[in-house]
């Protein structure tokens, strides 16, 4: 309920004065239309019946309406009461909506929109939001995965509270800030032999069945023309867009991948052998917020916890990278 939510509200009496009604009347009134009784009036508003009787009396003086007829113990409302209850469960739905919005602020209910490349719906954004909905459980997390230059475009449009990309150019009306830095890595079914080595080169690839990224992928193309100018010749027996998938493939000792560093930790624990390859291939992850849509208090927090889970999440990897 909304009582003391206002300390009064002017109404125009029949006579012409202005006089003043509280919310309070208001409340009581709605109380007996809706629960059809003084008694449930008063039980619903934790109040006394005489209190709820002589408020609603107090009301239709104020007024100068009569909106219920006495009979037998009951009121039961008149024309003018009914119509006035019309009007006034426009204004108390509305009021009804200013209250709990107001609550969902104070209590942090509120939603957070987030686009991402889809290797971070994956990976990284699942850690973070583990441990951030256990301290903020009311919070709704909209997770929107895209590609690029999608993703850009939308981040210029202000659709987003934030986004999250490996492009470093800052999308115009944006401002970006890197918040991870690594270098691909090579995952290796577990019982491979090239487990036993803790960094693997390009020669070791010679001959090796791999499990590639797609041909178009930036990160491939930098791995063909790093085997190239090393003169290693491997063979692709499977192409996929996703590293998650390359993961899956590597799982079922299909062959060896090089991908990011963040989806091969999520799977390090998962039947897959993780290592350092030995040619840097640079990964980051870019944060994106739009410059035209307020940071709301929860995107704050958020973006905080984030940094401190890609900190944490970097020093996982030089641990098992040791």
């Amino acid at each position: 309920m909304l009582a003391g939510a206002f300390e009064w509200i002017q109404a125009e009496p029949a006579l012409g004065d202005r006089v003043r009604f509280s919310f309070r009347q208001v409340e009581i009134f709605w109380a007996i239309m809706t629960t059809g009784s003084v008694t449930k009036a008063a039980a619903l508003l934790k109040t006394s019946q005489p209190t709820v009787s002589r408020e609603i009396a107090r009301f239709e003086h104020v007024l100068g309406l009569k909106l219920f007829e006495r009979t037998q113990a009951r009121l039961q409302p008149t024309a003018q009461g009914l119509s006035l209850f019309e009007e006034v469960k426009t204004s108390y739905y509305g009021l009804e909506r200013i209250h709990n919005a107001a609550q969902s602020i104070k209590n942090f209910q509120t939603s957070l929109s987030i686009a991402c490349l889809p290797a971070f719906s994956q990976s990284l954004l699942p850690y973070v939001c583990g441990r951030f909905i256990n301290a903020y459980p009311d919070v709704n997390i909209n997770i929107t995965p895209q590609e690029s230059p999608l993703l850009e475009e939308w981040m210029t449009a202000q659709r987003h509270d934030f986004g999250l990309t490996e492009n470093s150019e800052t999308p115009a009306g944006t401002r970006c800030e890197n918040v991870f830095t690594g270098d691909e890595v090579c995952v290796l079914p577990p019982n491979h032999p090239l487990c036993s080595k803790k960094v693997i080169t390009p020669q070791d690839l010679a001959g090796i069945n791999m499990v590639s990224l797609s041909g178009q992928d930036p990160y491939r193309i930098i791995l063909d023309r790093i085997l190239t100018d090393a003169q290693v010749k491997c063979r692709t027996v499977i192409e996929t867009h996703s590293a998650a998938a390359v993961c899956f493939f590597v799982q079922q000792n299909v062959g060896v991948g090089i991908i990011n560093p963040l989806t091969a930790l999520s799977f390090a624990d998962q039947t897959v052998c993780m290592r350092r390859f030995s040619v840097s291939i640079p990964f980051s992850i870019n944060l994106v917020t739009p410059l035209y849509r307020p940071q709301t208090s929860v995107a704050t927090s958020f973006i905080n916890e984030l940094k401190l889970c890609a900190d944490d999440l970097h020093q996982q990897l030089r641990t098992l990278l040791a």
